[in-house]
C-alpha cells in the first residue's frame, strides 16, 4: 500500500487541480475546482441513450464534441441498471425524482443529501432541506449519508465504527469551490468525515460511495475503475 500511495502522490503533483493529503495517518487525493473558471457537469447516458459506465467512455464521448475530460468521479449511488437511486438533475432536466423512503444501506443512513451546482454556484444540503428550499439547480445528485452537517459530523457516524473502505465524497466552500476527495486506502466513515470538516473546511459534505469509488484525473493513474458506474461528475476543457 505504501508503494501505491507513493506512486499516486508523485503523479498528483503534476495535476494542478489535485493533491495528495494525509489526515490522521491516512492518505487521500483531494481535487478542487472553482466554478468561476472550471466547467463542471453531471453525465449519465451517452448519445446512444445507454449509461456511459466509465470515465474512459465519457472521455471518448466528449472528445467527439471537441471537449477534453480532465477529471471524473462517480457521482452518487445507482441501481443494477446503472440508473440513479435518488434525485438526479442533468442540464436542468429532472431525470430521476428525489428518494425520501426509508431503507437499508448507506444511502438510507439519514439524513442523506444533495450535491447541486450550476451557473457558477454550488452547494451540499440535506435532502429534506434541499426539497423544501425548492432550489432550481442545473445539476443535482442525491447520495448518502451526509458526512458533515453545518459543521458537525453526521450523528450516526461513530468514531469507533469498524468498517473501513475506499471512500469518496464532495464538499463545497464559499458557494463555488467544489472539493472532491477519495481515500487512497481503506478508511472509516468518521475519519473521512473529519477530513472534510477539519482539513478541508467544508461545513457540509456528502458521501458519494464506497468500494466502487473511482477517480480519473490524468496524468495521474486512475483509482478504482474496476466496476461499471452510474452517474459521473466531470470537468472539461473546451467549448
Amino acid at each position: 500500500m505504501a508503494t501505491i500511495v507513493a506512486l499516486i502522490g508523485s503523479a498528483v503533483a503534476a495535476e494542478a487541480a489535485c493533491e495528495d493529503m494525509t489526515s490522521k495517518g491516512r492518505s487521500y487525493i483531494v481535487c478542487r475546482f472553482d466554478l468561476s473558471n472550471d466547467s463542471l457537469a453531471l453525465y449519465w447516458r451517452g448519445a446512444d441513450g445507454t449509461p456511459l459506465g466509465s470515465p474512459d467512455r465519457l472521455a471518448q464521448e466528449l472528445d467527439t464534441q471537441g471537449k477534453k475530460l480532465i477529471f471524473a468521479m462517480n457521482a452518487g449511488m445507482y441501481d443494477k441498471a446503472l440508473g440513479p437511486v435518488g434525485l438526479y438533475v442533468e442540464n436542468g432536466r429532472i431525470l430521476h425524482n428525489a428518494n425520501t423512503r426509508n431503507g437499508f444501506g448507506n444511502f438510507h443512513l439519514k439524513p442523506n443529501g444533495v450535491f447541486y451546482f450550476g451557473d457558477g454556484k454550488a452547494g451540499v444540503m440535506e435532502t429534506s432541506r434541499f426539497l423544501k428550499a425548492r432550489i432550481n439547480a442545473r445539476f443535482a445528485t442525491q447520495s448518502g449519508p451526509m458526512l458533515v452537517i453545518d459543521g458537525q459530523i453526521h450523528p450516526k457516524i461513530q468514531p469507533d465504527g469498524p468498517s473501513e473502505k475506499i471512500r469518496n465524497g464532495v464538499g463545497v466552500r464559499d458557494g463555488k469551490i467544489v472539493i472532491f476527495a477519495i481515500s487512497a486506502e481503506p478508511v472509516s466513515f468518521h475519519d473521512f468525515a473529519e477530513l472534510f470538516r477539519d482539513r478541508l473546511g467544508t461545513q457540509n459534505a456528502l458521501f458519494l460511495d464506497g468500494s466502487i469509488s473511482t477517480l480519473y484525473a490524468p496524468p495521474m493513474p486512475a483509482i478504482g475503475g474496476w466496476t461499471t458506474l452510474g452517474p459521473m461528475v466531470g470537468v472539461t476543457e473546451g467549448p
